[in-house]
C-alpha cells in the first residue's frame, strides 16, 4: 500500500520540505543523468555508502557489477578515498532509478511537511540529515563488510515517519491499495504496517552468512532511521508550533 495524501493541513509553507524536493530532483536530474546508466553507475559508485569502504573491511579493488552500457560490463571497485566519508550524507540525495525516487518522493511529501510544521524549517533539515546519517550507520552496522553501494533517501524518509507516527498516530491518510483501490486509513496502522514489514524483510539479514550481504535494499536503514525518528521527535518538536497547529485545528472544527 502506498500513501498518497494526509488529511492533516499545515500552518505554514513547508518550504524545507519542498527544498529538499527540488535539490534531489536536481541531483537525479543533473549529476544522475536523470538515470542515464553511465551517469548513474558513476554517481551511485564514486557517490553511493559503500559500508565496507568505511569499516575497511571490503578489500579495495574488489568489484560489484553495475550492469552494461554500450556493450561494455559496468563494476564499482572498493576504494579508500576520503569522500567516502561524506558518503553517509551525500547519498542521501542520490537515488537508483525512476521509481526510487518518485517513491521516496510522495513519501516525503505526504509526511515531511506536517513535521517541519511542528519543527521549524531549521530543525527540520537537521533532523532529516540526522535520521538519515543513523539510518546509514545502521546498514553498515549489519552489513559491514558489503562491497555494494547503497543511496537513497529513504532512511531519512523512514526517520520523519518516525516522528509522524509520535504526532499525528489518529490522522488519516489516503493510502493506495493496488490495484485500484482507495481508502483511509489511520496513521498509526500505515506506519507500523510499514515498519512490521520491514522488520519482517531484514530478520533474514541478521543470520551469520547473510549479515554481509546487501539484499538490494537497505532495509535495516529504514529500521534504524524509524527508530531515531521515533526517538528523536522529543528533542526536535517544537512545543508552541504544536500548540498553534491544534489551535488551528480547533478553530476550523468552531468554523466548520
Amino acid at each position: 500500500m502506498f500513501p498518497v495524501s494526509d488529511d492533516n493541513p499545515t500552518l505554514r509553507t513547508p518550504v524545507m520540505t519542498i527544498g529538499l524536493l527540488v535539490l534531489t530532483w536536481a541531483v537525479w536530474l543533473l549529476v544522475q543523468g536523470a538515470g542515464n546508466p553511465l551517469a548513474l553507475a558513476i554517481s551511485v559508485c564514486d557517490l553511493g555508502l559503500v559500508p565496507g569502504e568505511l569499516t575497511h573491511l571490503a578489500r579495495v579493488g574488489d568489484g560489484v557489477p553495475l550492469g552494461v552500457f554500450q556493450g561494455q560490463s559496468l563494476a564499482c571497485v572498493v576504494d579508500r578515498e576520503p569522500i567516502n566519508w561524506a558518503t553517509p550524507v551525500i547519498s542521501i540525495f542520490l537515488h537508483g532509478s525512476w521509481g526510487h525516487l518518485i517513491g521516496n518522493s510522495l513519501y516525503l511529501w505526504v509526511f515531511g511537511n506536517n513535521v517541519e510544521d511542528s519543527m521549524g524549517r531549521a530543525r527540520f533539515l537537521a533532523f532529516y540529515l540526522l535520521t538519515g546519517v543513523i539510518a546509514a550507520l545502521a546498514h553498515v552496522a549489519v552489513s559491514p563488510m558489503s562491497p555494494v553501494p547503497t543511496v537513497g533517501a529513504s532512511g531519512a524518509i523512514s526517520g520523519i515517519m518516525g516522528a509522524y507516527l509520535m504526532l499525528y498516530p489518529r490522522v488519516s491518510v489516503r493510502t493506495y491499495f493496488p490495484p485500484i483501490f482507495l481508502f483511509r486509513v489511520p496513521a498509526w496502522a500505515v506506519l507500523i504496517f510499514w515498519f512490521g514489514s520491514q522488520v519482517l524483510a531484514g530478520l533474514p539479514q541478521l543470520r551469520p552468512f547473510e549479515r554481509d550481504v546487501s539484499g538490494g535494499v537497505a532495509v535495516w536503514a529504514h529500521i534504524g532511521g524509524f527508530i531515531a525518528g521515533v526517538v528523536l521527535i522529543r528533542l526536535f518538536r517544537n512545543a508552541d508550533y504544536i500548540r498553534r497547529r491544534r489551535l488551528g485545528a480547533d478553530a476550523k472544527v468552531v468554523w466548520a
